[in-house]
């Protein structure tokens, strides 16, 4: 007989955050530090049809895909609000179940040993019709500068998400370039 009791009910619960998770939770934690993940890496490849976006005019959010790296923050959660928290999660990002939720080693960025802890982490689904795959810049720019959806406009959360990654003292070159692109056209909007 399968139990439906979590194993893991009584330990407290890693959450990698790498986009607005870094500057917006949403949730109770104990514990916020730096942390990285190995294998996989940062990308606006996820066409946003409701946070950042409509079906007619997709946005473009982050999500992890395969390769490289990704340094963002790791959030410990109190056991108590483990299965609170993995709901809230649930609820937020999987609107439209376009991440895989999944358990990944991360470690621990503050601590030189680099301590590594198992955290819960949603990855993009590549066969998923939201995954947008690698895009331009130009095709970046064009997505992001539409979205708009019920947590608000994509511009702002691609300009949050690198103020968390420059909070933390990371520079992501292709991010940073839009990010520039974009406070560079709203300048030159917001002057005529």
């Amino acid at each position: 007989m399968k139990s439906d009791i979590d194993p893991h009910e009584r330990e407290d619960l890693w959450v990698f955050g790498y986009g607005s998770l870094m500057w917006r939770p949403g949730f109770d934690f104990v514990e916020r530090v730096p942390a990285r993940l190995i294998g996989l890496h940062r990308a606006l490849c996820v066409y946003s049809f409701v946070h950042r976006g409509t079906p007619e005019r997709p946005g473009l959010v982050l999500g992890l895909d395969r390769g490289g790296m990704c340094r963002g923050i790791a959030f410990r959660v109190a056991a108590k609000l483990r299965a609170q928290t993995i709901d809230y999660l649930r609820a937020r990002e999987q609107v439209t179940t376009v991440y895989l939720e999944t358990v990944r080693r991360i470690e621990r960025e503050e601590e030189e040993a680099r301590r590594q802890v198992p955290a819960l982490c949603f990855i993009v689904d590549r066969s998923h019709v939201q995954y947008a795959g690698r895009l331009t810049l130009a095709e970046c720019l064009r997505h992001v500068r539409q979205g708009q959806g019920s947590s608000g406009n994509n511009r702002d959360y691609v300009l949050e998400t690198v103020h968390a990654l420059e909070a933390l003292g990371y520079r992501e070159t292709d991010l940073h370039l839009i990010a520039a692109r974009l406070k560079g056209s709203h300048e030159a909007g917001a002057r005529r």
